[in-house]
């Protein structure tokens, strides 16, 4: 949510801001809440200027009643009450145009950062960098359900009878493998110097509010029935919740975690749910960080998150690239955000498995989290966010990229330990 002072002062930049994100239908907006904060401005000054006469009234109330002249001293009250009147209506009203200014202005993207991309979809998303060498076997890779299937590492039919579709059952190596790969992940977040937390699973819709735009909690999030609960589409809503309604000193920033949750999402109008892959599902599991900073800290943070993706992914011998998010792929909250993707030897292509993202002050602005320098003044944080690995999606890339022709599966030497030692696995079938 952007500064309503950098709105009234600049109402020509955020306008072109979201034309770049190909907005359009959000311009008049911007006149609407520059009417709307002028109104609010006006309300507050007749309050004042009524409240004012109101104490001086007051004060001739007590002198002519001192001096005996009670008829003059209750005309004067019938005054006092027709502005107390007055102020009661303002004041109503100026409840009911904040409320309008702050609808209006949760929904006006965010200020995006100049080096970003102009580009309508993710279409149109732009490579940065390629890290390690995509390589395409001589060899014929199966659908990764396929191979799961090989190890009995996969029941999707059960977990359709259980559940539906989006659903899955891991079993046996591949379920190990995917745990693995969680801790492996939590532990080279904590040996890179960030705190390890397990966060509430549910948040409340001050915090949904808070992290994300109205577009995305409608298409993702899960109401709980009957209570003020959501349940997480991804740890980094409850982890950032953490801190609202907070005023950290300074000295005491970054605050850096590293987070493990199941998330939940509806996938509502994300090309369907397939039945037989695990690649978008409505259950997961995932290992986050998130960083709360000084401003001019955010951009060298941005950098570090999706490099901590890139080497995590590189460890387990995972081919990967980073492509810059376009204007129209940004959410409105974002003010920079760049995709990770992993190498698919079957599909000869990448595809998504993490998102860095940093967010400037908007979600400090709407959930109050606030830092208090070292000369006294408070001012709002920056916030970011970025996927460690999101496992079962990281499995796709895991099997691929370490599948032998005889079916078997490598465990990288970073992942060995966490699989007892075990340097490959074995089909079955």
């Amino acid at each position: 949510m952007l500064d309503i002072k950098f709105l009234r002062e600049n109402p020509e930049i955020v306008k072109q801001n979201i034309r770049n994100k190909f907005q359009d239908q959000k311009l008049p907006m911007v006149d609407e809440v520059i009417a709307l904060d002028k109104r609010n401005r006006e309300i507050k000054n007749e309050v004042e200027a009524l409240r004012a006469n109101r104490n001086k009234l007051s004060k001739q109330i007590g002198a002519l009643m001192g001096q005996g002249k009670r008829e003059k001293a209750e005309e004067i009250k019938k005054q006092v009450a027709a502005q107390a009147g007055q102020v009661e209506a303002l004041s109503q009203e100026e409840k009911e145009v904040e409320e309008n200014i702050r609808r209006i202005m949760m929904v006006i993207p965010n200020i995006i950062d100049p080096s970003v991309p102009i580009g309508k979809d993710d279409s149109e998303n732009v490579e940065i960098e390629k890290f390690g060498e995509p390589v395409v076997p001589d060899f014929e890779i199966p659908y990764h359900t396929e191979i799961m299937e090989r190890f009995d590492g996969i029941d999707l039919d059960a977990a359709r009878e259980v559940a539906g579709n989006g659903f899955y059952y891991l079993m046996g190596d591949i379920a190990r493998i995917h745990s693995a790969v969680i801790s492996y992940a939590r532990d080279f977040m904590i040996n890179r110097g960030f705190t390890y937390c397990v966060p509430p699973f549910m948040i409340r819709s001050k915090v949904v509010t808070g992290v994300m735009s109205f577009a995305e909690m409608e298409s993702m999030m899960y109401k709980i029935e009957g209570e003020d609960l959501y349940l997480i589409g991804t740890s980094e809503h409850s982890m950032i919740g953490k801190f609202i309604d907070s005023l950290t000193p300074e000295a005491e920033l970054p605050k850096t975690l590293t987070s493990y949750s199941p998330c939940f999402r509806k996938e509502k109008g994300a090309h369907g749910i397939e039945e037989r892959g695990v690649y978008r599902i409505h259950q997961f599991e995932k290992q986050e960080m998130i960083v709360v900073c000084k401003p001019e800290d955010s951009m060298m943070w941005y950098d570090k998150l999706w490099q901590n993706t890139v080497d995590l992914f590189r460890s387990l011998d995972i081919p990967v690239r980073t492509l810059e998010c376009c204007s129209g792929d940004l959410a409105d909250l974002k003010v920079k955000s760049c995709d990770v993707e992993a190498w698919s030897p079957r599909q000869k292509k990448y595809f998504e498995v993490g998102s860095c993202s940093n967010l400037g002050d908007a979600q400090a602005r709407r959930l109050g989290i606030r830092v208090k320098g070292e000369d006294g003044k408070k001012y709002l944080a920056h916030t970011l966010n970025n996927t460690v690995v999101a496992p079962p999606r990281m499995l796709i890339a895991f099997l691929e990229n370490n599948l032998n022709e005889d079916g078997s599966v490598n465990i990288p030497k970073a992942l060995q330990m966490y699989m007892g030692g075990i340097e490959k696995i074995v089909p079955k079938h």
